[in-house]
């Protein structure tokens, strides 16, 4: 199977942090409540000049200008997102053009939620090959900010804003995927056009902690691996009290899994980019290295990839 090797990774959050105090005064909560049930501490919001483009551009750039690719070799681009600018044009088209790529490419978005950097991961690769690509270009990127209900505590304090971005390329190293979706629309959603984020906050913990132990497992025996053959675990950052459950369900040590969440909360599709760019350049991953990407979210959606 042709896989996918990651040249670079980028990223960019907007500049206002807000935290659990900060959250406390605007709704009936408090920093323990939150760091209790979730392990968030603080999240960005979008402010002044930033949307959903501008942090796409800011991690896209950043992520090209690290893998050396010229511009004109990127020929296929994909944006995960629930929350563009636009209906339409997509997101994609919008970062096109402000990346000034030429115009004989493909780029489209990809609606997965919170699973929508593995999807689009199975997305460019799948394209890449159809289109001989020299590299690609996939960028998870929400302004979530803009979808909560500030009024409802259970929802409004969860999610962040946030980008990460990935330059990649074929490769004949060995990459493994599985993805599933369950056609759920109560678990999760966000009704349009002007809808707030709605979430089963005991369903989703019951769905999570009951699928991505299995997803793992049906990855990692695909593969042909052991839990012991992979070197980092990098999962959706939905919630620490899940990753530390699913940790637990497969015997692996916490210290394999790459966790973010007390800074960003949850970023849905730019979630497990930005932790994968936080660990490379921290230098905790490194050239070589196995990872096992896990992500699930609305829809009901979920995916693995081990790269």
């Amino acid at each position: 199977m042709i896989g996918i090797k990651i040249l670079a990774t980028g990223s960019c959050v907007p500049k206002k942090v807000v935290t659990n105090d900060d959250l406390a005064k605007l709704v009936d909560t408090s920093d323990e409540w939150i760091t209790k049930r979730t392990g968030m501490k603080e999240r960005r919001y979008v402010s002044g000049e930033e949307d959903q483009t501008y942090l796409a551009e800011k991690a896209a750039r950043e992520a090209i200008e690290r893998s050396g690719v010229a511009k004109e070799d990127i020929n296929v681009v994909v944006v995960c997102t629930v929350s563009a600018e636009y209906y339409s044009p997509s997101a994609a088209c919008l970062l096109q053009g402000r990346l000034g790529l030429k115009n004989d490419i493909i780029a489209l978005d990809v609606g997965a939620g919170c699973s929508g950097f593995i999807f689009g991961l199975e997305t460019i690769r799948a394209l890449m090959i159809a289109r001989n690509a020299k590299a690609g270009l996939i960028v998870g990127a929400e302004v979530l900010s803009r979808k909560m209900d500030m009024t409802d505590r259970s929802t409004c304090v969860l999610f962040g804003d946030g980008a990460a971005a990935a330059v990649l390329k074929l490769d004949d190293r060995p990459y493994t995927a599985v993805t599933g979706v369950d056609g759920d629309e109560e678990m999760i959603h966000i009704k349009v056009p002007t809808g707030f984020i709605h979430m089963d906050g005991q369903g989703t913990y019951k769905f999570a902690v009951a699928t991505v132990p299995a997803v793992i497992e049906e990855v990692v025996k695909k593969a042909g691996l052991t839990y012991d053959d992979i070197d980092h675990f990098v999962l959706h950052q939905a919630n620490l009290r899940i990753i530390e459950s699913i940790a637990k369900k497969v015997d692996q040590p916490m210290d394999k899994f790459v966790v973010n969440i007390q800074k960003y909360g949850n970023t849905s599709a730019a979630s497990v980019g930005l932790a994968l760019d936080e660990a490379y350049k921290t230098g905790r991953i490194k050239e070589g290295d196995r990872i096992l990407l896990c992500a699930f979210g609305a829809g009901r959606t979920w995916g693995a990839a081990i790269i």
